[in-house]
């Protein structure tokens, strides 16, 4: 493998896909968005400052982008099966460059905020495609090593994103997290140009406008009530009405994909047992990752007060562990097949959640680089198995409506995972808070109690206390926040455990590679 990335050749003939020149081109891409992602929570605290935003408005900067995004991953997918996926991984690559630099450009919070839902549409078009052209540029028994190093590869980003957007707030500015996107998107346009090779399926003629609007209301009430019910409650009217729009157009969709001529998603992917258990782990996964993990950047910032710097730092066992452990994963998984390895790592992921739900407020360096560690080398062999068994049991043809069912099941499981845990450990603070409090807990009015519960949520005590009482609160505030910090962590072991009895079901992808495929 590293001889191949060391020197590859360009293709000579016009209809000839070099696998790791593929791989190298739509990385770079992959890098962007990747690195954007990270660096985009790093740059919301001095974006609120600059631009006079507040915390609703920077709650969008991210929802916006995740909305969007969530909405259209699988409708785009097709779109590159129909169009081609260069193309349309192309088009994203220079939309995404193109937004980043309007959004480095941008003086208004709204703007700000409209250009990272355009962002969001072509971070969609891009992920699919990527996914698809390594589908169809690598035969189905290389397919886990590129999975591995792509695993690899996003480790890689993931461990630069905190570092790099931390030396660019502090020292420049925080329009340079998003100007960054510009050179590296430009690299990706010109790689991509070069060395991608065309390709679209002879069998797709047009596009299921009807499953494209019922699929899009669908996710988006969905993922709108993923997000909003933090904040409203889950028992709330404007929750079950989200969720409810989500159960009645769903069904509607899934009834017309089994009508349609040339449907939206073709409903037979999901007959093969191994796709839809894919499907089901890359939810799971996310679900326990991107959950547990969302609480743990106020651990580290709130509790122990560290800058945005120092915390991507303390950070770095798990993301630099991937690039490690990404390859690994891959190789053994081509020699052994996926299940062993994903249940496996589901096993040890579920471990480094037990570590965490162990963690004290006087946690150092090494008491969570462990589990950080230990997380690297569980997650990756179940990113890389379930992602190959997701687009490697999907036909040729279909490659890039896998892509995107693999990058939607990784967005609702990490906004399910953000939304459920945040409900449990909001809960456990409200619960045991005025304990903590102690006999302090009467002289303050009920009403400012649950503003303090509030911010004990996140980690934080308010500001400016009177010296008498700022030591008894911000004690109770950390103390209460810890209690449900290692409750989100006992719920993300369970939902590991859960994850690793579904991998011993799965199968390795399909062997077959190029049918019904046009190459040129």
């Amino acid at each position: 493998m590293a001889q191949a990335l060391a020197a590859p050749k360009a293709p000579e003939k016009p209809g000839q896909v070099h696998p790791w020149l593929t791989l190298l081109a739509v990385s770079l891409g992959v890098i962007m968005v990747m690195l954007d992602g990270t660096v985009v929570a790093i740059a919301n605290p001095v974006i609120g400052q600059e631009l006079n935003a507040s915390l609703a408005d920077l709650q969008w900067v991210t929802s916006g982008y995740l909305l969007a995004l969530a909405v259209f991953l699988i409708t785009a997918g097709k779109l590159g099966d129909l169009f081609g996926h260069k193309r349309v991984f192309l088009i994203g690559v220079a939309g995404f460059a193109l937004t980043s630099l309007a959004i480095g450009l941008t003086s208004s919070i709204e703007a700000l905020i409209a250009f990272r839902v355009l962002q969001g549409l072509f971070g969609a078009l891009l992920q699919p495609a990527a996914l698809a052209l390594l589908r169809l540029a690598f035969p189905g028994d290389k397919l886990n090593m590129a999975m591995g190093a792509w695993g690899g590869i996003i480790g890689l980003s993931s461990a630069a994103g905190p570092i790099v957007g931390g030396l660019l707030v502090e020292n420049v500015s925080w329009q340079s997290v998003f100007f960054i996107n510009v050179p590296v998107g430009a690299v990706a346009l010109a790689m991509g140009l070069w060395a991608l090779r065309e390709n679209r399926s002879k069998l797709l003629a047009r596009v299921d406008w009807p499953g494209v609007a019922l699929l899009s209301i669908t996710m988006f009430s969905l993922v709108w009530a993923i997000i909003k019910a933090p904040e409203w409650g889950w028992g709330d009217t404007g929750t079950l009405l989200s969720l409810g729009v989500t159960v009645v157009v769903g069904a509607a969709f899934l009834f017309w994909q089994s009508r349609a001529k040339e449907p939206l998603l073709p409903l037979t992917l999901f007959r093969n047992v191994s796709f839809s258990i894919g499907t089901g782990l890359m939810i799971l996964m996310a679900f326990s990752m991107f959950g547990a993990m969302f609480f743990l950047t106020f651990f580290f910032q709130g509790v122990h007060g560290l800058t945005p710097l120092e915390s991507g730092i303390r950070m770095l066992p798990m993301s630099a562990g991937m690039i490690v452990a990404s390859p690994l994963a891959g190789l053994l998984i081509g020699k052994i097949g996926p299940r062993i390895p994903i249940a496996g790592g589901m096993l040890i992921t579920a471990t480094a959640m037990f570590l965490m739900s162990r963690l004290s407020i006087e946690a150092e360096f090494v008491d969570s680089a462990i589990p950080f560690a230990l997380l690297a080398f569980g997650l990756s062999p179940v990113f890389v198995g379930a992602t190959e068994i997701i687009v490697g049991n999907a036909p040729p043809s279909l490659a890039g409506v896998a892509g995107g069912v693999q990058n939607s099941a990784m967005q609702v499981g990490g906004a399910l995972g953000t939304a459920i845990l945040g409900a449990v450990v909001a809960a456990k603070v409200s619960d045991v808070y005025v304990g903590y409090l102690g006999p302090a807990a009467a002289a303050i009015p009920p009403d400012q109690i649950e503003g303090l519960k509030g911010l004990a949520s996140v980690g934080m005590a308010p500001p400016g206390l009177p010296e008498q009482v700022a030591g008894v609160i911000t004690n109770a505030s950390h103390l209460s926040f810890m209690d449900g910090l290692h409750l989100g962590f006992v719920v993300s072991m369970g939902v590991a455990i859960l994850a690793a009895v579904l991998a011993l079901l799965v199968k390795a992808g399909r062997k077959t590679e190029g049918a019904a495929v046009h190459i040129g």
